[in-house]
This record gives C-alpha cells, sequence and structure tokens, in this order.
C-alpha cells in the first residue's frame, strides 16, 4: 500500500466578494482533486491544539502524525534539525526574519522576499558584527532561504535557555504594520536576557541599513532588509522515528526549511527538488515528478505546496488561486494518474487557513479529502470548505491523520 498527502498550504479562505463569494478553492479549476473528491471521503478536520498558535510548524507536525502536545518545543528548533545545526539543552534556537522596518514599524515581514544570496550575505556581516563587538558573543546566524534564517543563542544554563524559550515572541507576519517596541515588551521582556535579545534585534538594523546590498535594493525600488526580528524560539525537541511509529518509510517533498526539519527529526528522507522555491514561482512540474519517482522507493510520501500561504500573506486572490490550479495540473493529477493499478491512499489538507482578507493564519477547520483505491467514497463533490460538508468524515485531531488512513478509520 502507497500513501501520499498533498499539503496546499494555507489554501483554505473566506468566501471573497472579487470571487463572487467564493473561495479560492471554490474558485479554482481543479479537475483532478474534484475528481479525487467524488471518488473519496470529505470532511473537516483541524491540525493546531486549542493551546497553539496557527502556525506552519505545529500544523505540519500534526499531519506528519505527531501531537504538537506531546513533541512541540518551538518554530526556530524544527527548522534547524534541516540545517544539520547540533545544539545542546542550553540553546535556544530563534526563527530569524530579514524584516524591512520603517519609522519601528512592520512594514515587511519578508523584506521583499529578498534572495537567499543577498540575504547570505547579510547574516555573514552580523556574525562578524557582533563577535567583532562583544567579547564571547553567544550567539550565531545561520542563514537559510530568502528571508527564513535562524539564530542560535547559547545560554550558561539550561533554566536560562528555559526563560529564553517560554519568553513571547511574535510571529513577524501577524504584526504587520505595527509597532516593534509594542510587540517587544511585558510578558519578562525587562529581564536580562529578554533585553539582550532585544537589543541584538535593534542593533541589527544599525548594521544592516548601510550595508551595500541593502543599498542597491533601495536604488533599484526594493525594500532593503533592514533588521532582523527573532520569534518562534524553543530547545531543540525529540521526535520519535516515524517508521518505528507507523512502520512505514517516509519522504517529504517541499521548499520550505521548516518542514524538512520536521521530516529530519522523525527520520524521514527529505527530498531536494530543484525550483523548489517556498514561493510563487516555485516548479510545481518537478514537485509532482519528484513525488512520483519517491513513491516508488518509499511508503509514504508528503508533498507540501507553500505557495497559496504566500498568496495569503500577501492579500493576492489571483495568485492564489493560480497556486491552486498550478497543484492540482502539475501535481496531484500527475501523481494519482502514477499509481493507477496500484493499492493506494492519498489524502489533501491545507495545514491551517490563510484567508487574504486576514493575511495571515487562523485557527479555521480545514477540508479534508481521503480517498482509497478500493472504497466507494460518499461522492462529495469538490475540495472546498462547503462541499466537504456533504462528506461523510467525522472531524478528528489533525495528527490522527496517519493512523486514520493506515487502520482505514474513515
Amino acid at each position: 500500500m502507497k500513501y501520499v498527502i498533498f499539503i496546499p498550504d494555507g489554501s483554505s479562505d473566506y468566501p471573497i466578494d472579487e470571487l463572487d463569494g467564493m473561495t479560492p478553492l471554490m474558485a479554482a479549476d481543479t479537475p483532478n482533486i474534484d475528481k479525487m473528491a467524488k471518488a473519496g471521503f470529505g470532511g473537516l478536520t483541524n491540525n493546531v491544539p486549542d493551546a497553539y498558535t496557527p502556525g506552519s510548524d505545529v500544523a505540519n507536525m500534526s499531519i506528519f502524525g505527531f501531537n504538537p502536545a506531546d513533541y512541540y518545543t518551538g518554530r526556530g528548533p524544527l527548522e534547524a534539525g534541516s540545517m544539520g545545526i547540533e545544539t545542546t539543552d542550553k540553546d535556544v534556537i530563534f526563527r530569524c526574519n530579514t524584516i524591512t522596518q520603517k519609522d519601528n514599524h512592520m512594514d515587511d515581514f519578508n523584506a521583499g522576499h529578498i534572495t537567499s544570496e543577498e540575504a547570505e550575505i547579510l547574516m555573514d556581516s552580523l556574525n562578524d558584527y557582533f563577535n567583532g563587538k562583544y567579547d564571547d558573543f553567544k550567539g550565531r546566524f545561520y542563514s537559510g532561504v530568502s528571508y527564513r534564517h535562524l539564530f542560535v543563542y547559547s545560554c550558561d544554563s539550561a533554566e536560562d535557555a528555559k526563560l529564553l524559550a517560554d519568553l513571547k515572541t511574535m510571529p513577524p507576519h501577524d504584526i504587520a504594520g505595527e509597532n516593534l517596541d509594542e510587540n517587544t515588551s511585558g510578558d519578562r521582556w525587562d529581564e536580562k536576557l529578554p533585553k539582550f535579545i532585544k537589543k541584538i534585534m535593534w542593533e541589527s538594523g544599525e548594521v544592516l541599513e548601510n550595508q551595500e546590498v541593502n543599498k542597491k535594493r533601495v536604488e533599484n525600488g526594493k525594500k532593503p532588509a533592514n533588521m532582523v526580528w527573532l520569534w518562534g524560539q524553543g530547545v531543540t525537541p525529540t521526535l520519535p522515528n516515524f517508521k518505528d511509529v507507523y512502520g512505514l518509510d517516509a519522504a517529504v517533498i517541499t521548499g520550505v526549511d521548516l518542514l524538512k526539519g520536521i521530516g529530519a527529526f522523525a527520520g524521514f528522507d527529505i527530498i531536494d527538488v530543484p525550483g523548489a522555491t517556498g514561493y510563487f514561482d516555485t516548479d510545481y512540474e518537478a514537485k509532482g515528478k519528484y513525488a512520483i519517482e519517491a513513491l516508488k522507493n518509499h511508503d509514504v510520501v508528503f508533498v507540501h505546496i507553500e505557495a497559496p500561504d504566500e498568496a495569503g500573506h500577501a492579500s493576492d486572490t489571483a495568485e492564489k488561486v493560480r497556486a491552486i490550479e498550478q497543484i492540482d495540473k502539475h501535481i496531484v493529477g500527475p501523481v494519482l494518474n502514477s499509481l493507477k493499478g496500484q493499492d493506494f491512499k492519498a489524502a489533501i489538507l491545507p495545514d491551517h487557513p490563510t484567508p487574504v482578507s486576514v493575511g495571515t493564519h487562523t485557527r479555521d477547520d480545514v477540508p479534508l479529502i481521503i480517498y482509497s483505491s478500493d472504497k466507494t467514497g460518499d461522492e462529495c463533490e469538490s475540495f472546498d470548505e462547503q462541499s466537504v460538508l456533504k462528506g461523510s468524515l467525522d472531524k478528528k485531531e489533525g495528527y490522527k491523520l496517519m493512523s486514520r488512513l493506515i487502520n482505514d478509520d474513515f
């Protein structure tokens, strides 16, 4: 039996006037996904436990089959897993965005989608500066993809590490246009270590403002990456091995370090796809081809596509619809066709909604379709927020998806 799980990140939405009251999932032309829905089972699920912020970290950990309440320690540590960064229990790993700040406000949480090459130069400049200014500087910046980077701070004790790990930090995509000082105050921000972390963020602005990379960006009409924002921190988690839990070999295809990190901790094979950018320009066709190949020697393949989420953050309705259509044409259709004649099960679901009217994640339920080659479905008409309500799937916690597929619990 083969299993494939398609994750169109953030694709769920609210009705949009621009689409005559439809959501992007309703408006998109998706013949392959709709065929899967009509032959499968529809319903709702939720990948974010009540106590957690609706982030891709928590939500995708659920989809991968692990209860966040048991294993989640923060977003930064999960991304560190994909980069092979070795840490101890005294290290706190922060997600580090290159941002554009303007008049002490969050002007752009991704600095105009700065390139990875530009960002690497900026991360190196920060390491040079802080190591030169402070004797025995205990932090290090690690460059990632585009605006997504990491900062690791080594504490003197596990107690200090817990203090930093428990500090309330704000996802930058949740505070667009908001005052930065107001989002780094209260909740222990006045204590010594948190105050130093805040100092690093503000001092980074002094370093980055005059970097040649940013001067050229401004000259070319682009937003500068003139500050870093630290958030999503925690200590390294311990996930059980996926095969030990489910008895299956798994792989993940994604352009996002976060999901690669979760997969690495869980013992997945990480399939790197040329052209998988985690943005609108990702190579959908290549992702489909690599998924087909991965299914030849893996029991389970998770195929994650970030583009709908990015479109939601950008409040770009047309791009969100286009991304969903590309996923249908180049990924879902070819992958399902490649499995014809085999015993297989497939599921498609967003990790969370990212409504274009909100511009960030919400914790609403998301639509779920499960298809099985050896079952007759409930003839749910299509994969969208309303049509799945006609389906027969009981709503269950998101982290139970893998066990539901394996045990025919649908």
